[in-house]
């Protein structure tokens, strides 16, 4: 494409009247960055932004987002955290004739208590598993190995093998 006098002088035209550089550039049989790029060139007006503004100028005034600090993820330190009170089989008392199990089920609202006493939180070390697919993913199926991952890689041995395979120099190949 090229831009002739007489083009230039329908874009200022057109720019003039305010249109859009999509709507210009569908008069002109040319797309809207060669418009825009164009109009830049000829150090035409700036144009009002196309986003609905406030008339007033202001801006709407929104609170800044909280800044997370810590560390995002769970702990992996076994602390006094309170567990919800799920419902749980308990032994029937070693008096009693009746060898069935009593059920005791949780009250309407959970109430909290904690998982272990409140002494001194260790760190629990957590062996990293094998990211290994297996399955179709999206299926009831689909799961990962599981196994224990070598040092420094996400895979167990076997694998491993199969994820990190050695280039082989060319000049094996040579006979």
């Amino acid at each position: 494409m090229e831009w002739t006098d007489e083009i230039i002088a329908r874009l200022r035209q057109l720019w003039d009247e305010g249109l859009s550089t999509a709507e210009i550039g569908r008069r002109l049989n040319i797309s809207k960055n060669s418009v825009v790029g164009k109009a830049h060139r000829l150090d035409l007006p700036a144009r009002p932004s196309p986003i609905r503004r406030d008339i007033s100028g202001a801006r709407p005034s929104r609170p800044a987002p909280a800044r997370v600090t810590g560390p995002t993820l769970p702990s992996l330190a076994i602390a006094a955290e309170p567990v919800p009170v799920m419902p749980h089989v308990t032994a029937a008392p070693a008096g009693g004739a009746s060898t069935v199990a009593a059920v005791r089920t949780a009250p309407p609202r959970p109430t909290l208590v904690a998982s272990r006493p409140a002494a001194a939180p260790r760190a629990v070390a957590r062996v990293p598993a094998c990211c290994w697919p297996i399955g179709e993913p999206g299926t009831p199926s689909f799961r990962f190995c599981g196994d224990p991952a070598m040092n420094g890689k996400p895979y167990c041995q076997p694998h491993a093998e199969i994820a990190y395979v050695r280039v082989r120099d060319r000049r094996e190949d040579v006979a």
